[in-house]
């Protein structure tokens, strides 16, 4: 057995030691980032989705592991005979889907959506090693327990570099890929952004807040508008880092990170053999790293407007649809044409 390094009310010890420079430092994380946010545990418990919870329990890398999942069927008598597995973004869980649920399932299609192992409702787990190859494995082994075979998977930020990844492991399973502003369009690395350490990743998501999750979420995902709607998805990520689980959840936050900026993605869009949709909000500006990178390096990257054509350039059976004035999150910030366009899409296959 491997002696836990966090508990729900202990301070993170011993291995962090090093990142948090002292337990002093860490006993003002509660009050640093709550910040009038709601409180969540690391499960994310009471918060509710619009669609029931389940739960798959399984090992991996020699620990007990539960990945939430959502498993909504169309109405009876639509059904069409496809599944969609929806992989969610970073800063995002299966909650967020909620709209393209509804849209999917009332087109009739069957509608999978994970919280990964390190987000959301699923495990937080204290030592694990994250990888693309990892989280797409823990998703075929949740679809074969649901007896799923072909499936289309359809990716959101990080989502769409696990999907892509998905795909490139399993072929033979994934009829078809859709990307949504997926990062990692670019190898940021390669591009002359400096590597963070997983240390002072994890100082820097001890200090997130609502406040700060807002103004980015503002400037990016919906190109400095705001709608009330929109509140409700910083409390859900505020409300875990301000919880009683907090160091737990940026730890996991931290690995993740390095996670998406060292496992590119992009220079491996040639092999995909599935055809591929591009939904691409061409004001996004996300890269990773980007604000540590030298100022001539800055103003090329995230560069969506581009990075979306290149993309369809490079992978072989790819589509793409440009929404000129969406950012990050274009099926939340204008649903209805999203939808429709996305629709369009599938049907094509």
């Amino acid at each position: 057995m491997v002696r836990p390094l966090f508990s729900q009310t202990q301070l993170t010890r011993t291995l962090l030691a090093g990142c948090i420079g002292s337990v002093a430092a860490v006993s003002t994380i509660g009050s640093a980032i709550a910040n009038d946010a709601p409180e969540y545990d690391g499960e994310l418990s009471g918060f509710e989705y619009a669609y029931p919870v389940e739960r798959f329990e399984f090992s991996s890398q020699g620990q007990d592991m539960q990945m939430a999942y959502l498993d909504v069927q169309p109405e009876e008598g639509s059904a069409n005979g496809r599944t969609v597995v929806l992989m969610h973004g970073k800063n995002f869980c299966a909650g967020t889907w909620e709209d393209t649920i509804e849209a999917l399932t009332d087109a009739g299609y069957r509608v999978i959506a994970p919280d990964q192992v390190g987000f959301c409702k699923s495990t937080k787990p204290e030592y694990y090693q994250f990888s693309f190859h990892q989280l797409a494995a823990n998703t075929q082994a949740l679809l074969a327990e649901l007896d799923v075979d072909d499936v289309t998977v359809m990716g959101h930020s990080m989502g769409g570099m696990l999907a892509t990844r998905f795909a490139l492991m399993y072929p033979e399973q994934t009829e078809q890929l859709v990307m949504v502003n997926p990062i990692g369009l670019e190898d940021w690395k390669a591009l002359g952004v400096p590597y963070q350490s997983i240390d002072d990743g994890y100082q820097a998501e001890l200090e997130k807040n609502a406040e700060g999750i807002r103004a980015y979420q503002e400037s990016t995902y919906y190109v400095d508008t705001w709608e009330p709607e929109y509140d409700r998805w910083v409390e859900m990520l505020a409300g875990m880092y301000a919880g009683e689980d907090g160091e737990l959840v940026a730890w996991n936050q931290a690995l993740t990170s390095d996670m998406v900026f060292t496992q590119p993605v992009v220079h491996e869009f040639g092999e995909l053999q599935v055809p591929t949709l591009l939904l691409i909000g061409e004001k996004d500006n996300t890269a990773i790293g980007k604000a540590q990178a030298p100022e001539d390096v800055q103003e090329t990257l995230g560069r969506y407007d581009v990075l979306g054509e290149q993309a369809r350039d490079a992978i072989p059976q790819a589509t793409l649809v440009e929404f000129p004035e969406l950012g990050h999150s274009p099926q939340i910030q204008e649903p209805e044409r999203f939808h429709e366009e996305l629709l369009k899409g599938l049907e094509t296959q």
